[in-house]
């Protein structure tokens, strides 16, 4: 399951030199707008300390982390809806994502300028919100005008619910709101799917923070705190610049060594990851044998047949059983036969529902 995050913000709050933390992939940073003209493209991997301990147990010829694919998208500018500066490419690349990494600057320093002129991230926030808002108004505005005369006529019921909930959506938005925290039940969102709207994506609001601040934030950051409270979004603390310092340490020890200094159990970069994972409401279970210990990723509710078909669309097709062994079992017995003789691997059927870090091997026919 591909999982693709968009790091959005306005031109020098620090997205490329974040950029170049989490991948390997290496954006130009440099102190001037702009300076990401192309999306720039990296596959991260997923941080998760059960694949090093199922790794030591199993013994495989490789181990295969789960991935996300993160895509630094050219800075925004006041305009971008009606096509300003980059607005067009900039609104085309996020239609693409799964979600948003709102990079927000909270730190001062006289000497990286701000595209603004001064230090605000709300204001930086909402610049950002309100070009997204103005093209999903657009795109939703076109779909009612698309669809008002079948509402209109007797017996279209499909299309007359259609337009109550794209009625609400432009209502909601025109309040200023983003479409993420529109009153519609899960059920007829599907019914605005084809507008791809923009502020309906999750968002986790990245604050890019100075070094004295990583541990408990500053002024800038609890600005933003506040002006999120009703937005269903996420937020986490980050200084940019220290992750580029642990980029550069060769070893693990070295860099726990570092984060240490700074009060830190882990990087920011791992933080962002899970928390773009629990955002996104996913997942991963595990497959383990000789040849591979693999992490798959999927959505937190997904039964044992859509996930085997993350493995391959056959496995779904064909699915008869899956062996299961919960990772802590796993972990307790040592290996997989050993839970198999302590009753610990249960043999699950087509409802059964994928609990996070099961082992599984599924059987299948087609």
């Amino acid at each position: 399951m591909g999982l693709k995050c968009g790091i959005v913000g306005l031109p020098n709050v620090g997205k490329s030199t974040l950029f170049n933390c989490l991948s390997n992939a290496k954006a130009q940073a440099a102190n001037f707008p702009f300076c990401t003209i192309e999306p720039n493209l990296g596959v991260i991997t997923v941080p998760d300390e059960r694949l090093n301990v199922l790794e030591k147990l199993v013994n495989p010829q490789r181990v295969v982390p789960a991935t996300v694919e993160i895509v630094d998208i050219a800075g925004l500018v006041k305009g971008a809806s009606k096509g300003e500066g980059l607005g067009n490419q900039f609104l085309a690349n996020i239609r693409e994502t799964d979600a948003l990494l709102h990079v927000l600057r909270c730190f001062d320093n006289e000497n990286v300028v701000h595209v603004g002129g001064s230090i605000n991230p709300v204001r930086d926030k909402e610049i950002i919100d309100t070009e997204l808002m103005l093209k999903d108004l657009e795109s939703i505005s076109k779909k009612i005008q698309r669809i008002e005369r079948a509402a209109k006529v007797a017996g279209d019921k499909e299309a007359k619910k259609a337009l109550e909930v794209a009625e609400v959506y432009r209502q909601h938005l025109e309040s200023g709101k983003p479409a993420r925290t529109a009153p519609v039940e899960e059920e007829n969102k599907i019914y605005v799917a084809d507008c791809f709207l923009l502020t309906q994506k999750p968002v986790l609001y990245v604050c890019n923070v100075d070094e004295k601040s990583v541990v408990n934030g500053n002024q800038y950051t609890a600005m933003v705190n506040r002006a999120i409270q009703e937005e269903n979004a996420g937020l986490i603390i980050i200084a940019a610049a220290i992750e580029a310092e642990i980029a550069q340490l060769e070893s693990f020890e070295e860099r726990q060594l570092f984060l240490q200094d700074f009060g830190l159990r882990e990087s920011g970069v791992s933080t962002l990851i899970k928390e773009a994972y629990k955002l996104l409401n996913l997942q991963t279970y595990f497959t383990a044998g000789e040849k591979e210990v693999r992490a798959w990723t999927f959505h937190k509710g997904m039964t044992a047949p859509q996930t085997a078909g993350i493995i391959h669309s056959d496995f779904e097709k064909g699915f008869i059983k899956a062996e299961v062994i919960h990772y802590d079992d796993y972990v307790l017995y040592g290996s997989e036969q050993a839970c198999r003789e302590n009753g610990k691997l249960s043999i699950e059927g087509k409802e059964y529902v994928v609990q996070d870090g099961d082992v599984m091997h599924f059987r299948f026919n087609v």
